[in-house]
């Protein structure tokens, strides 16, 4: 049980004792609860305790240590709704905002009930007074924000461990937790858009045949729906607006939100574990829900804004690097320990196996520039649990030098956005693009292999949750955002995308043909490059945003996935080439190619060719206006042994590149490179073939043929 049903009523008298300082937080240890909250600033702290109607208690929490007020409450067990009050300056123009009228939540809450109200008492100052937020208000929060809860913290996890899949067997999924079920028809209706449907027998089922090896989670942090969103009638659907670095969002939850979250998320991560599928968080730890100082008083801010915060010079205001109106002051002890903290809680206590963590360039910021080797760098390269999971960067913000690809330590990867924008330029026509080219399909060694890292530092993606899906990157020239609620003006204006002729839905066979080619050409590209290939939610089926690029604030169909109308075409083919990837080494190798024989003789680890059959000239990958190629793959020459020591061995194949408009005709490789293959894959949907080395492979326009070399 992860709460209590006979719960004592908080608002009797109370003892309180004085407990410890760390661990932060509400600690439940089977016959009452310590209670933790870091604050330098604050002169006084208030637990505030409510009953099942909503009353409150305050007691103040007797003893500081170490900038740490605590306090032990005996019988307060799992499911107690608790907040904090804070006494103490409120004074914006020194970065001082404590406000005792707001109930704040525990930034180490384990659970969180409810949801933000939008109401003028949840902002710590007097809305519409001259300057705005120098004037304190008084008004009571306590009715329109959630409560913390205390939780169990046992679960019954068997013989649950991580997975620890090998950077270079792993295939990612990026999906949402909600619009993955939430229109599921075999998923019962009372689990859809949870955790538990998630985990549900059908969610694992398209899991597993799909063959990805782990799912990458939006945002499941709790967060909360901005007050603008709210007034058009729309909610912040992504959930990049944390609140709750520890507690796993309420909405998600088909069990409760008294505690039964937690113990519903560790039931979808053994789920999953035990289909030998990895769970990845992507996770905000570069800014709060608390936007800027206009923003609502909801926990960091009343608790010691200044520690919390990065200011500007002048301290009533916010250095924004996130475009959301704050960020999180990495250059403070606390804030770090709280972000190590709660990493270390969602490996060790919820068993997630790694983190992408958004805009992470945010996280390098010591003092204005990007640093790589900050201090949260070098505490996670030490940190003995958090070294050994899959850490994620997303390589940029929106501050100045915020532009990091390629740039993070050696133990991170990294979302490749060269890779999106070059393959995006190739299979559209764009000249110059073929140079480029050459490096994101190898892995990127130009970003990656000068600091040690590995193909496998390279998180190559075509698509993701932030722009178009793979369906509308070959609908649309232009965004469609209308159903935000901004006269379109939000969302990337360069999208690197193609109609094929026509904007939007059609019913032109010539376009609808070449549209789910281009697909093809897409997902193929991405699935036999090195580097780790991550598949956006929903493109298998054939989802559709309907050219919105920035859906973040749509909680409705047009994020939701469409079971009732999958493309059962595509979703073979992703298959199939998911499963083609799985079974070949030579596309998914742990080392870098060489560009010559590695254990002497010929033919080489690589090899690139013209479609005449001669091999590459320099001036080759400098011609701009070049739109073809063929890629050898030598599967005699991988360099990294096996896990057991061994020398691998895979087939060798020939990959033939036609991103022009015109049908060609390739010229296989004589000499050592095979004398005869046969065609595999076409994503032109040729029927298969044979040919002989110096004969001819007709390639239509736009289109991808991987040859597989039989003798």
């Amino acid at each position: 049980m992860s709460s209590d049903a006979a719960l004592p009523d908080p608002t009797r008298l109370m003892d309180i004792w004085p407990g410890q300082p760390f661990p932060l937080g509400a600690s439940f240890d089977g016959t009452g609860t310590n209670f933790s909250l870091y604050s330098e600033v604050a002169e006084r702290v208030e637990l505030c305790l409510f009953d099942e109607e909503g009353q409150e208690l305050r007691l103040d929490l007797p003893e500081q240590t170490a900038l740490c007020w605590h306090g032990y409450v005996p019988n307060i067990r799992p499911g107690q709704r608790y907040g904090f009050r804070v006494h103490g300056p409120y004074d914006p123009a020194r970065g001082l905002r404590c406000n005792p009228a707001k109930l704040l939540l525990d930034p180490y809450a384990r659970a969180i009930e409810g949801a933000v109200r939008w109401n003028p008492a949840i902002f710590p100052y007097r809305l519409g007074d001259p300057g705005q937020d120098l004037a304190r208000d008084d008004q009571d929060s306590a009715p329109f924000v959630p409560r913390s809860v205390v939780v169990n913290p046992w679960f019954v996890w068997d013989d649950d461990r991580h997975l620890r899949v090998p950077w270079h067997e792993t295939v990612i999924y990026e999906v949402h937790v909600r619009g993955f079920t939430i229109r599921h028809p075999e998923v019962p209706a009372e689990l859809r858009g949870t955790y538990a449907g998630l985990a549900s027998p059908e969610a694992i089922a398209h899991l597993r045949r799909l063959g990805v090896t782990a799912v990458e989670l939006l945002p499941v942090h709790q967060f909360v729906h901005d007050s603008a969103l709210v007034e058009r009638g729309l909610r912040n659907y992504w959930g990049y607006n944390s609140v709750g670095y520890f507690a796993p969002h309420n909405e998600y939850s088909a069990s409760g939100e008294r505690g039964e979250q937690v113990q519903e998320f560790k039931r979808m991560v053994r789920t999953l574990h035990a289909a030998g599928i990895e769970v990845i968080l992507d996770v905000v730890y570069n800014h709060t829900a608390e936007g800027n100082h206009l923003g609502p008083m909801l926990s960091f801010r009343g608790i010691d804004n200044a520690a919390y915060y990065r200011l500007s010079g002048d301290s009533r205001f916010y250095l924004d690097y996130t475009g959301t109106g704050n960020s999180l002051n990495m250059r403070s002890p606390h804030v770090l320990q709280l972000i190590m903290d709660s990493l270390r809680y969602w490996v060790l206590e919820m068993h997630v196996d790694g983190f992408r963590f958004d805009l992470a360039a945010t996280l390098a910021r010591e003092l204005h520039d990007v640093d790589r080797l900050s201090a949260f760098f070098d505490l996670v390269q030490q940190d003995p649990v958090l070294s050994q999971v899959k850490l994620i960067a997303e390589p940029w913000d929106v501050g100045e030098g915020g532009y990091q690809v390629g740039n993070f330590p050696v133990l991170w990867s990294e979302w490749n956005g060269k890779y999106r924008d070059t393959v995006r330029d190739l299979w559209r026509g764009q000249p110059a693009a073929l140079a480029d080219f050459g490096y994101r399909f190898t892995g990127s060694s130009d970003l990656y292999q000068a600091d040690g890292r590995r193909p496998y530092a390279s998180i190559n993606f075509v698509t993701c949750h932030d722009g178009f899906t793979l369906m509308d990157l070959v609908s649309y020239n232009e965004k469609h955002n209308q159903a935000n609620g901004e006269e379109n003006r939000d969302g990337e204006n360069y999208n690197r995308s193609w109609n094929c002729g026509v904007e939007g839905p059609t019913d032109d066979p010539a376009v609808v043909a070449l549209r789910d080619r281009q697909r093809r050409n897409f997902i193929a590209t991405l699935l036999l490059s090195q580097g780790v290939p991550m598949i956006l939610g929903g493109d298998e089926i054939g989802r559709t945003q309907r050219g919105n690029n920035n859906a973040y604030c749509q909680d409705n169909e047009i994020s939701w996935f469409d079971w009732e109308h999958v493309d059962e075409h595509f979703l073979d083919f992703v298959r199939r080439l998911v499963r083609l990837r799985r079974e070949h080494p030579v596309f998914r190798r742990r080392r870098w190619f060489m560009g010559r024989s590695i254990r002497g003789g010929e033919p080489r680890d690589i090899a690139w060719f013209r479609p005449d059959g001669a091999e590459m000239s320099d001036h080759d990958w400098t011609n701009g206006f070049a739109r073809s190629l063929g890629i050898f793959l030598n599967g005699d020459e991988i360099a990294a042994p096996d896990p057991t020591g061994r020398r691998p061995r895979d087939d060798s194949f020939l990959l033939l590149v036609n991103a022009h408009d015109q049908r060609l005709r390739f010229t296989l490789p004589r000499g050592p490179y095979g004398r005869r293959w046969a065609r595999v894959l076409d994503t032109g949907e040729a029927l298969p073939r044979f040919y002989r080395a110096g004969g001819h492979v007709p390639v239509s326009d736009r289109t991808l043929v991987l040859l597989r070399r039989v003798e």
